[in-house]
């Protein structure tokens, strides 16, 4: 989990009209610290601890408790969570990185959730946004706002993704295929602070990097 302000730096007004926070176990405690309290916390408590518990309990947030051997990771339980208080759109903060490949590779795969049908969901730390542009069921697109010299990488999700086209970055696609497999879309870099990606049929995972400034 990044501090606050590498967070606003990096994407201003991510939190905007934020009306619901779900603490995914110990991810309580670091929403906190980010000066967003949650009004529900879910997970095993396996991170959260026993002290990192009562405290919750102590300051009136309700607890979730899930049993540690489950199919679900909490992030998956918070993510269902917020869906069923009624979530339009979510923003999911401390999933990439961190110590745990395997959690960052399952965080990652569940912006593909069923529940999140409908729903626009993006990962976000200090430096990277990612979210998945579903054609699936027809076509799509998404404006990406940010800085000129940052990076957009485009990858096929789970199959090749058909009728990629984008519009402010320097090596543009027009209604071309990407495969599934080959790193043909990594690294494209922007040339406006508004880049577009636009897909016919398939999915595609848009990852944004932000480049620090010198």
């Amino acid at each position: 989990m990044p501090p606050r302000a590498d967070l606003d730096a990096a994407w201003a007004g991510w939190d905007a009209d934020a009306g619901l926070v779900v603490g995914a176990d110990g991810g309580a405690t670091k929403a906190i610290a980010a000066g967003l309290r949650p009004d529900l916390v879910v997970g095993d408590a396996d991170s959260l601890g026993s002290v990192g518990l009562a405290a919750v309990r102590a300051a009136g947030i309700p607890v979730e408790l899930a049993p540690a051997a489950k199919d679900e990771s909490d992030l998956e339980l918070a993510l269902l969570a917020a869906v069923a208080r009624g979530a339009t759109r979510l923003t999911i903060l401390g999933a990439l990185g961190g110590a745990r490949f395997d959690h960052a590779v399952a965080n990652l795969l569940l912006l593909a959730h069923a529940a999140l049908a409908g729903r626009p969901a993006v990962l976000l730390d200090g430096t990277t946004r990612v979210r998945l542009l579903d054609a699936s069921r027809a076509p799509a697109a998404a404006v990406l706002a940010g800085s000129v010299g940052d990076l957009v990488s485009l990858f096929a999700f789970g199959a090749d993704a058909l009728g990629v086209a984008t519009d402010g970055l320097a090596y543009p696609l027009s209604d071309e295929p990407l495969r599934a497999g080959p790193a043909r879309g990594l690294s494209n870099v922007r040339s406006g602070p508004l880049a577009r990606v636009s897909l016919r049929s398939g999915r595609l995972l848009v990852v944004e990097t932000r480049i620090a400034e010198e």
